[in-house]
């Protein structure tokens, strides 16, 4: 089968296509002929090795797939690694039947980046109707859906930050009240205006640096920040809990393997919201590009660069 293989670490040039045997589905696992492979920041992590799971090589990247199963079954599916290819393994219990209604693209939006956004907004920060609350990187995988969760949730205010003009129009037209340029001199102030002077209750945060800095000071007493990302690869200044105590925040992180150890099934459940919400045309996936296996570096450079919207996906019959 084709598939995408790392052999060294690095960048978008270490991914290169080859000719790999199909991989065997053993006791427990399926076998998953791929229609389409989710592309996410980060995988640009698992290039490199600098993401929270170390890599190991050779590998082939890609963590999400959506495809048929030998027997005519439908299914989104976890993959961790070995995403990148015609075909793929998966643990059955990472395997969700797809509606009808979903096309490929939502299926893949879904799996990962709206499942986020469902556990930042339901658990993280734990939204409440008339709440305020800032989204981060608002046009991409993540941000779009998070901006149209808090608004069918009832946030009394949805605060986009977007780098581009193109970028900010969008995270408006899926609901937000306001988008504004993260890049701003005076980031702190600009989410306070942004909420008619007053300071922020939530937000959700995946940049790192001076971004998570400053809408730490954005935030309201018991105001909460999810940390679930680090695009600009650029730590935030340490936080003493002090700090927190006397201004009575809080901050947490969220890394979305960490769901299947809860009870309740939670990641079943925001599947089963989402999907349902997309069918009634409540949220929507934002096709962000398709790639063809040959096309992944250019993927990955787009990504990196910050050139892409909404949700990526490889194609590898091409």
């Amino acid at each position: 089968m084709r598939a995408i293989q790392i052999t060294e670490f690095g960048g978008p040039e270490v991914l290169t296509v080859a000719e790999l045997p199909e991989p065997a589905a053993g006791p427990g696992h399926l076998l998953i002929d791929v229609s389409r492979a989710g592309v996410n920041y980060a995988d640009t992590h698992q290039a490199e090795n600098s993401y929270l799971s170390e890599s190991t090589l050779p590998m082939v990247p890609g963590g999400e797939v959506v495809g048929t199963t030998p027997d005519g079954r439908r299914v989104v599916a976890l993959v961790g690694t070995g995403g990148y290819a015609e075909k793929a393994v998966a643990p059955e219990a990472l395997a969700w039947d797809v509606p009808d209604a979903i096309d490929d693209v939502t299926a893949l939006g879904m799996i990962v980046q709206g499942a986020s956004a469902w556990v930042l907004l339901r658990r993280s920060v734990h939204l409440e109707p008339g709440e305020s609350v800032v989204v981060h990187a608002a046009a991409g995988g993540v941000g779009t859906i998070a901006v149209q969760l808090a608004k069918a949730w009832g946030a009394g205010r949805v605060i986009a930050t977007a780098s581009s003009e193109r970028k900010r129009q969008l995270a408006l037209d899926l609901g937000a009240d306001v988008a504004i340029d993260p890049g701003v001199p005076d980031l702190t102030r600009a989410l306070i205006d942004a909420n008619e002077g007053r300071r922020v209750d939530a937000v959700l945060e995946m940049t790192g640096g001076t971004v998570t800095d400053q809408s730490l000071r954005a935030l309201a007493p018991f105001g909460r920040l999810a940390f679930y990302g680090m695009a600009s690869r650029t730590e935030p200044s340490p936080v003493r809990p002090a700090t927190l105590m006397s201004h009575s925040t809080t901050i947490s992180g969220m890394w979305l393997a960490h769901v299947f150890q809860l009870p309740g099934n939670v990641m079943r459940r925001a599947l089963d919201e989402l999907f349902a919400l997309a069918a009634d045309g409540v949220i929507r996936v934002v096709a962000g590009g398709e790639y063809g296996l040959k096309e992944v570096r250019q993927a990955h450079e787009d990504l990196r660069a910050r050139r892409t919207t909404g949700k990526l996906v490889l194609d590898p019959s091409r």
